[in-house]
């Protein structure tokens, strides 16, 4: 049984956007699915995150797959870190500090972070990222990419992949993790 963590991002939840669906089918796959619920915006720092992923550590091994939207794209690649996964999805996500209003709210997620150590530890990546993201822009979603080696996976007009754009569902990115299943 494969386990699969979604991240949701600053002000997120585990029941919104894509994510209930995307547990639901996945889990209709036989696949182990957590949503963890990290506190946001008030308490919103790594080592507040990381306290709260520590009851899931256990559930961390080489065929473990992630999936991070917006804040949880920096929040994986600290745990690619330390812990070994098989494949990371990473959506509407960056590596560096945004230059936007939720700057302050994220430095803590945000270094220099050790791109080797993390390609060692998970070796797929997939990026996705919008053309007209309100927060974040392509460059950083361009700039995750080129430090990960991989192609970005473009799409246009979706926005922060959020529901307030549509985004119940995300059938591309189903399908980029059936592969890995």
């Amino acid at each position: 049984m494969t386990n699969i963590f979604i991240i949701h991002g600053a002000y997120g939840h585990p029941g919104e956007n894509w994510f209930p669906w995307l547990k639901a089918e996945l889990e209709k796959k036989g696949c182990k699915v957590f949503i963890p619920k990290f506190p946001t915006p008030e308490n919103q720092t790594l080592e507040q995150w990381l306290k709260v992923f520590e009851v899931y550590k256990n559930h961390v091994n080489k065929d473990t797959i992630f999936i991070g939207h917006s804040l949880g794209v920096p929040f994986i690649l600290n745990l690619l870190e330390k812990f070994p996964a098989k494949a990371s999805f990473l959506v509407a996500g960056f590596c560096t500090l945004p230059e936007n209003q939720f700057k302050e709210g994220v430095r803590t997620f945000v270094k220099d972070f050790n791109y080797s150590k993390i390609k060692q530890n998970c070796k797929r990546f997939s990026v996705y990222h919008s053309d007209n993201d309100p927060y974040l822009s392509l460059n950083l979603g361009e700039e995750l990419a080129e430090k990960l080696d991989v192609d970005l996976f473009l799409i246009k007009k979706a926005g922060h992949f959020n529901q307030k754009t549509g985004y119940t569902q995300f059938p591309l990115l189903l399908k980029g993790i059936e592969r890995e299943i």
